[in-house]
């Protein structure tokens, strides 16, 4: 039955792909542009820093792409009641939290990917070493995974009248502390800022894919990034499932 469940989503995901790619690549990309391309010609941000730039925006597609995905039809389908058909599959609640979560890291996932050869063709090439490949998708499918799991809670948590300004309000900070913008050791100088972005989980994301695609560049260890992706599904995975439960069970 997860199975079913899951092909069901993934054949929603599927139609609806052309819209969720417009409405969650827009922002990256126009920040690739104007920080990458229009602030470097003006002489305003050093040369590579689109280098640095690229692998942040693919970790702020796999992570939030998943987060809205799994947040906000989540919150509509407890308020219409339509939650009630997954709640009668004969399936245990932890499976169609899962379910959700993997639906809505899918496309982030999908996101994620595209921001490549989207931004390859922006800003002229890409020179990533092939041996990151694959410690990129590792990165780019655990911080969807875990964007997924704070969907859920959020979804579960707030109603849909609410759910716009909590993404108002909440959204911001972490994507501004997310270290998609800069590298997280270079942070020393300014401490209190360091500590905000070392509790937000996208930074391990963020410095996971730095440290695959473009290893010259200032950034965490990929252990350390591994430890803290899976500090972050130690207390999402359990809370998503705890505020869905407690949300299913009236």
């Amino acid at each position: 039955m997860f199975r079913g469940l899951l092909e069901r989503d993934l054949l929603i995901t599927r139609k609806q792909l052309p819209g969720v790619m417009a409405q969650v690549l827009m922002q990256p990309l126009l920040m690739l542009l104007v920080f990458g391309k229009v602030l470097g010609a003006l002489g305003y941000t050093p040369p590579g820093y689109p280098r640095l730039l690229l692998p942040g925006l693919i970790a702020l597609n796999a992570f939030f792409a998943a987060t809205q995905n799994a947040s906000f039809p989540l919150a509509m389908e407890f308020t219409t009641r339509t939650i009630e058909n997954r709640l009668r599959a004969p399936v245990t609640l932890p499976w169609i939290v899962a379910e959700r979560i993997v639906a809505a890291s899918a496309r982030g996932i999908i996101t994620a990917v595209l921001m490549a050869p989207l931004g390859a063709l922006l800003l002229g090439g890409l020179d990533w070493p092939l041996s990151g490949l694959p410690p990129a998708l590792f990165f780019t499918v655990a911080g969807a995974l875990t964007g997924g799991a704070v969907g859920v809670t959020i979804g579960s948590l707030v109603s849909p009248a609410r759910i716009g300004i909590t993404f108002s309000l909440v959204m911001p900070p972490l994507l501004f502390t997310g270290s998609a913008q800069f590298p997280f050791p270079e942070l020393t100088a300014v401490p209190w800022f360091r500590a905000l972005c070392s509790l937000n989980p996208m930074t391990y994301v963020s410095e996971g894919l730095r440290g695959a695609l473009t290893p010259e560049i200032s950034h965490l260890p990929g252990w350390t990034c591994v430890g803290g992706l899976v500090a972050a599904a130690l207390i999402f995975l359990p809370a998503s499932l705890w505020s869905f439960k407690r949300r299913a069970i009236v």
